[in-house]
């Protein structure tokens, strides 16, 4: 059984070392409360993890109707009963005090309980107001990365045939969409094309931007053991933070932040001149590669040096290593996704791969990672904004298809434009043109860039916005309507991770007071809507989450993403699958493109591919052209300057992310005693170099200062790359005595008070690593430490400048074992 303490002080567990080629042994994790025994569980319910993209597979304790501990599933393919952090210690959240039991509706300006049917009349009634006077383009509704697929697509589907609006999305765009975008980009459609069980095979992993010690502790642990076995991987870590992955890594690049495109570029431009590519695979399955080849042959080592401040020597022992690898995976997340460049410099990590040839066979994957749990599902189900079931827009006969499996007129589906993305949505709100505003399962207050923005559009008068969560976020603080919504473990439904494996998490318990499933909620609206299809039926024929799963089923069949031979009983009955799972594949598919290239055909492929600088979508009769008979697609990328440079009044690049202990804006993780206790509060990161130069100190209270504000926090001295600040993105106010956030003169806490308003022009992903800010000092720390976890990527710099303890003050008020000091490091409310 986990110890709370051995699991914070040591989050990645004991080793089981295993060889490559071989099975990762099982190593099962658990955690129950406190004086609860192993023989007072009544019955263990099968779910998965819900704070973080790696599905990992657990049960659920329940005793006298209540969860009251976790374990890891053996059986299942992705973490053979394994559990990080905050597996183990995140569901404490669901039976918080202040969890939302009864709705809320705006009276006066107070938000004051009311009914369900007084409020749900409400969010109707507003919403044939606005279709009668203004149009279904007067209504938006943006959701999470954390609720299930049936509910995504029973949003969906009532948002595009039942309104009729184009502004739909998920808090996806600010964790996924490049991933997505990428491979749209590369392989005409979307969809992992590896496996997590490549890393069981490969001889090299390179992690692009991906702090997977803590982002994906499980796989961590994974990698852990087998560089504990017999033929161990080595490692390329290109990450500006001094990483656990960093700290194991051959060799570590600690790149300029807004560079990553030229560090690529340098890395193919040594691929192709060493000539360690793979020409018959090139030849066979690939469009692009002159142009490709012509591109980079400038790209050296030495100039992509000056601009990356990186050594050029290093440069060539990265490019040694992935040139020379039998079996490479690769691994991209947020440090490409959000920063400069996004999707231009994820499509170059596929590039490596495709002139390599490492691609559908074990231990030659690539994992265009996630950051959220179902954020796979948000982008199959076309909560995203995309159609369901990979579907193009620009296509005719997919929309059809489409219209005939919802047995709607094809023209009832919106595709006259581009999906419309979230910084879109926020800006139709900020403009007037979008009257209504439906937040589900995200916290936007706190996680969208430059929050004061954020919190006047949420403000406005003319917006009527619903917030559908669990707690009263800073985001519910500024809503109209707020519906008290049930939550994992309290419902049913399927999650799909990052690598394609689809999981049912059953229902455990029952939801708090009068609390309900999102999907009765969804469905609830749509009654009342009264939502017709082009026959005069309901619109939505499902009425709970097995019946919806039948209709996904139905919607994703023959597509890339096909779901049929799944069911909940199949998925009962052996845990995690990946699909797609059909009758050609009825135990899954554990890798994409085994036998070539499948869905980048003219008329199959999800995208005809944007231009990779403007942004501007290309037209099928391009497409075809270009790329007739399907296959992938080489799009090289000019490296070009960060939008945003350091300059005398701001001196210092600014980048955010995650911790291991924390899950998006911590209104679940900051509920959860060990893990609030492990990072507390809000810090911000320097390198000893800077904080020797401005006379700063471990635990003073320092300023970050941005162009579009401020906040506030102890310092950490940290082994970050000279002139970058960190700051961990997770901290709001709804702990704080603000309670929504600080007022306009009151410096902030929470990260995204400083991030600018910038988005990749191709993903339309929102840049948190692009801005720049002033360091000051406020007050002296006086012995006073930093919050800073000391066991994760955020360790002092020096051993002995902080207690060896894993967390913040709190953290050091109980009893913990010490930890060793590294030697050198992302999206919804729930």
């Amino acid at each position: 059984m986990a110890d709370a303490t051995d699991r914070i002080a040591r989050p990645w567990g004991a080793r089981v070392p295993y060889g490559r080629h071989e099975t990762w042994p099982a190593r099962v994790d658990t955690y129950l409360a406190d004086g609860v025994e192993p023989g007072a569980v009544q019955r263990w319910v099968q779910s998965a993890s819900i704070l973080h993209s790696d599905g990992d597979a657990m049960d659920i304790a329940v005793a006298d109707g209540r969860m009251v501990g976790v374990r890891g599933r053996d059986v299942d393919r992705v973490n053979r009963g394994r559990l990080g952090p905050k597996d183990l210690f995140g569901w404490q959240a669901n039976a918080s005090r202040d969890r939302l039991t009864r709705p809320l509706v705006r009276r006066g300006g107070q938000l004051v309980e009311t009914d369900w049917d007084t409020a749900m009349d409400l969010v109707a009634a507003r919403s044939r107001e606005l279709l009668d006077s203004r149009g279904p383009g007067s209504i938006g509704f943006y959701t999470s990365g954390q609720l299930f697929l049936e509910e995504y697509y029973t949003l969906t589907v009532l948002a595009r045939a039942g309104i009729g609006t184009n502004h739909l999305d998920g808090n996806t765009r600010l964790c996924t969409a490049t991933a997505a975008e990428a491979l749209k980009e590369t392989f005409g459609c979307d969809g992992q094309p590896g496996s997590y069980d490549d890393f069981d095979h490969a001889d090299v992993v390179a992690l692009f931007g991906h702090n997977i010690a803590e982002t994906q502790p499980v796989q961590w642990m994974r990698l852990l053991d087998r560089l504990e076995g017999a033929d161990p991987p080595r490692l390329l870590c290109v990450d500006p933070r001094p990483t656990r992955v960093a700290e194991h890594a051959a060799v570590h690049l600690a790149p300029r932040s807004g560079t990553n495109v030229a560090l690529l570029n340098a890395l193919l431009h040594e691929t192709i001149r060493h000539e360690r590519i793979d020409r018959d695979f090139i030849a066979a399955h690939t469009v692009g590669f002159e142009e490709l080849a012509a591109r980079v042959a400038d790209c050296t080592p030495k100039w992509a040096a000056e601009i990356c401040d990186v050594p050029a020597a290093r440069i060539e022992e990265a490019a040694e290593l992935v040139g020379t690898a039998d079996a490479l995976v690769s691994t991209v997340l947020q440090g490409v996704y959000q920063s400069h460049q996004a999707t231009a410099a994820a499509v170059q990590v596929n590039n490596l791969h495709l002139i390599r040839g490492m691609l559908g066979r074990p231990g030659a994957g690539l994992l265009q990672m996630n950051g959220q749990p179902t954020a796979q599902n948000t982008r199959e189900c076309g909560a995203n904004g995309d159609l369901p079931g990979f579907r193009n827009w620009q296509n005719d006969a997919h929309v059809a298809d489409l219209a005939r499996v919802w047995n709607v007129e094809p023209e009832t589906v919106p595709h006259f434009a581009p999906p419309t993305h979230a910084m879109q949505i926020f800006r139709y709100a900020e403009q007037g043109s979008l009257r209504m505003l439906w937040i589900s399962g995200t916290n936007p207050a706190v996680s969208m860039s430059e929050l004061p923005r954020m919190r006047s559009i949420l403000s406005q008068e003319r917006l009527f916005t619903v917030v559908q969560d669990l707690y009263l976020t800073e985001t519910a603080q500024l809503a109209d309507v707020v519906l008290p919504a049930a939550t994992w473990g309290e419902k049913t439904g399927a999650l799909t991770n990052a690598d394609r494996t689809v999981h049912l998490s059953c229902k455990a318990v029952e939801p708090p007071g009068e609390a309900r499933p999102d999907l009765d909620i969804f469905l609830d609206y749509a009654r009342r809507m009264d939502f017709r299809d082009k026959d005069g039926g309901p619109l939505i024929t499902w009425d709970d989450p097995e019946s919806a799963f039948e209709a996904w089923k139905r919607c994703s069949a023959g597509r890339p993403c096909d779901y049929t031979g799944l069911s909940y009983a199949k998925l009962r009955d052996t845990s995690g699958i990946q699909w797609p799972c059909d009758d050609r594949a009825p135990e899954g598919t554990a890798r994409l493109y085994t036998e070539g290239i499948s869905w980048a055909g003219p008329d199959m492929c999800e995208s005809y591919g944007k231009d990779l600088e403007t942004g501007a979508s290309q037209e099928v009769v391009e497409y075809r052209s270009l790329n007739p008979d399907g296959r992938a697609m080489l799009k090289a990328a000019a490296y070009l300057p960060p939008h945003e440079e350091p300059d005398e009044e701001y001196p210092f690049q600014l980048t955010t992310g995650r911790t291991l202990y924390h899950f998006h804006t911590r209104t679940k993780t900051g509920r959860a005693p060990q893990l609030n206790d492990a990072a507390p509060d809000v810090w911000v990161e320097v390198s000893a170099a800077d904080a020797e130069r401005l006379c700063l100190g471990e635990g003073d209270l320092v300023e970050v200062t941005s162009r579009r504000g401020r906040l506030r926090g102890r310092l950490r001295v940290s082994g970050i790359r000279t002139g970058l600040l960190f700051v961990p993105f997770h901290y709001g106010y709804w702990d704080t005595d603000g309670g929504s956030g600080p007022g306009p003169d009151t410096p902030g806490r929470a990260a995204n008070e400083t991030t600018i308003t910038d988005w990749d022009p191709a993903s339309k992903q929102p840049l948190f690593k692009t801005a720049t800010a002033a360091l000051t000092l406020v007050a002296r720390g006086d012995g006073r430490p930093s919050p800073a976890p000391t066991t994760t990527a955020s360790a002092p710099v020096a051993a002995g400048s902080v207690p060896p303890t894993a967390g913040g003050p709190a953290a050091r008020t109980t009893q913990q074992e010490p930890t060793e000091f590294p030697h050198g490091h992302e999206e919804g409310a729930r």
